[in-house]
């Protein structure tokens, strides 16, 4: 018996979907363990596609480690055969060359038509590459965001997707312009300059490119939020899961960008409270509820 594949027709009543392309750490709060109840939560299917299956996330003592990269291609050549499309399409940490061209791939194949692309560029933070990072790795990365309509890089990634000397201190809002306005020029219409760091402040700075050449338009706004708790595991991945799935939604960027760092904001002091450590990232789940769809 054969079987037979019914697709959903689109239209404003099939449920949206989308895939995320990161790593599954079992514990530790970080990437697909956090991107899938976050997406989940406001109402968009999230497809897991692993990049490497870890028990624990790197920042404890040892962990074990499955690179899933010969996995991925055979993956995906089974939705190819379910005829998937996605209405978004969100990226994490790429551990490799060879990753970023599956993932450049895969958006070719399974980005349905009007399909939001999201790059989170995790290449590096406080103004240093990661060591695993190689100079052939950032220039494929600057080919995997050209495909991309939102960006989320930190204030160092957008520093190396731009060639942009970084500083330490506080940056300027003019110089986050004029890195925003390099990045989308390469092709994403919406850039967010993540983390900022502005005295006691963080800082959110969003840009929206509407259109190009002589009738193009841009706007742009510099959000900041007081810094409350130490540096936590995951709060990154939490920010790009609700960034996306309101861009499934329809969501505008600007509010969404709010939503996700009052959100944030909310898990840390949470986490506080109960005294977890910062390994073991935020503990989002103690007022998910809180995390309302955004139609």
């Amino acid at each position: 018996m054969e079987n037979t594949i019914i697709s959903q027709k689109p239209g404003s009543s099939r449920q949206k979907k989308a895939a995320v392309i990161n790593d599954m750490s079992g514990f530790g709060r970080c990437a697909l363990t956090v991107s899938i109840p976050i997406i989940s939560r406001l109402k968009v299917q999230c497809c897991p596609v692993p990049t490497a299956i870890l028990s624990n996330h790197t920042a404890y003592p040892s962990c074990f480690f499955d690179d899933y990269t010969d996995r991925m291609e055979p993956y995906m050549e089974q939705w190819k055969k379910l005829g998937l499309t996605f209405d978004g399409i969100g990226t994490g940490f790429l551990g490799s060359e060879r990753q970023i061209g599956i993932v450049k791939s895969f958006i070719r194949d399974f980005a349905g038509p009007g399909a939001v692309v999201m790059v989170d560029p995790i290449m590096g933070d406080n103004g240093k590459i990661y060591a695993t990072y190689t100079g052939d790795m950032c220039r494929e990365m600057r080919d995997l965001v050209r495909l991309a309509r939102i960006v989320t890089p930190n204030v160092t990634e957008c520093c190396i997707l731009t060639d942009t000397l970084y500083h330490q201190g506080s940056w300027k809002e003019k110089e986050l312009l004029a890195m925003a306005r390099k990045l989308a020029d390469t092709g994403p219409e919406k850039v967010v300059i993540t983390g900022v760091p502005s005295g006691s402040f963080l800082g959110n700075f969003c840009y929206e490119a509407d259109g190009r050449g002589e009738k193009a338009g841009e706007t742009w706004t510099f959000r900041r939020t007081k810094k409350v708790g130490e540096t936590r595991c995951g709060t990154g991945d939490i920010f790009s899961a609700v960034i996306l799935a309101d861009a499934v939604n329809g969501v505008p960027l600007d509010k969404s960008v709010k939503r996700a760092a009052d959100f944030i904001k909310a898990c840390v002091l949470e986490s506080v409270k109960l005294e977890v450590p910062l390994t073991d990232g935020v503990c989002f789940e103690e007022i998910l509820d809180r995390l309302k769809p955004a139609r």
